[in-house]
């Protein structure tokens, strides 16, 4: 597994929403008033702007002989701000920054976005390090978006990937469930946490359709006290484990239909 290969850009792939999230230590100041100074400096490419109040799971804290005690945590401010057709998301918690894009072509167009609101965020809010770098690829598969229908999800995916939907001798459609969970550790201190199998997709503008789709979502992070000066590389180290994972993962059957890039 995770063999090396070449970086490969795929006109047609399959993602229906990529995110990259840094966590750091609390700031305050984010949550004690608006960031009118980070809207300033990120306007011209992030016009929109909207707010939510996130609730934070309730706290229990058993007590011997007594009833458990119960906290709800105050909801935290989320600060959105979007580009003018909605393809980019910027959010901003007193605990994280991140960029969500919902139509991704390729990394460099990513993290020149991204690169935009972590620098406004630095150089306003001095994070004193990062404690962790995500990078989140959540693909879903469509068979008759690139004309595979018939295909079996085990010619696109390799069989390690699928679990017993692997099989040759079992029949795809005798399934009513089956999926892969995996969390274990890569190359360069960074861990990942993999969902793969046939489900819907369940948000944005395909949230209505009922094609059974493969799912295959794959977030990889790097934790611990990551100097600020760092974080462009900590994001280039999860992006290379990320793509050397998923072209691992898929077949050359699916790797043609996808359509790459010369």
């Amino acid at each position: 597994m995770f063999s090396k290969t070449e970086r490969t850009v795929y006109r047609q792939n399959p993602l229906a929403e990529v995110i990259c999230q840094l966590r750091f230590p609390t700031i305050l100041a984010i949550g004690a008033k608006d960031p009118v100074d980070f809207q300033d400096a990120i306007r011209d490419v992030f016009p929109q702007y909207q707010r939510r109040a996130d609730r934070l799971p309730v706290k229990v804290t058993p007590v011997p002989g007594q009833p458990p005690k119960v906290e709800e945590p105050k909801p935290v401010t989320n600060h959105q701000f979007m580009t003018a057709d909605g393809s980019y998301r910027v959010n901003l918690t007193q605990d994280f920054i991140s960029l969500t894009c919902a139509k991704y072509d390729r990394w460099e167009t990513f993290a020149r976005m991204m690169d935009k609101a972590l620098a406004s965020f630095i150089e306003i809010y001095h994070p004193a390090y990062f404690q962790r770098v995500g990078l989140r690829y959540l693909n879903a598969i469509s068979r008759r978006d690139l004309d595979l229908e018939g295909t079996p999800w085990r010619e696109l995916l390799e069989p390690q990937y699928l679990g017993l939907l692997g099989a040759d001798n079992l029949e795809e459609r005798t399934f009513a469930r089956c999926t892969q969970d995996v969390e274990m550790g890569l190359p360069g201190g960074c861990r990942m946490k993999l969902h793969v199998g046939p489900g819907l997709l369940k948000r944005g503008q395909d949230a209505s359709d009922k094609e059974v789709k493969l799912i295959f979502d794959l977030d990889v992070s790097l934790s611990g006290n990551l100097p600020v000066k760092l974080s462009a590389a900590g994001m280039k180290t999860v992006h290379a484990n990320a793509g050397q994972i998923f072209r691992d993962a898929i077949t050359e059957t699916l790797h043609d239909a996808m359509d790459p890039e010369d």
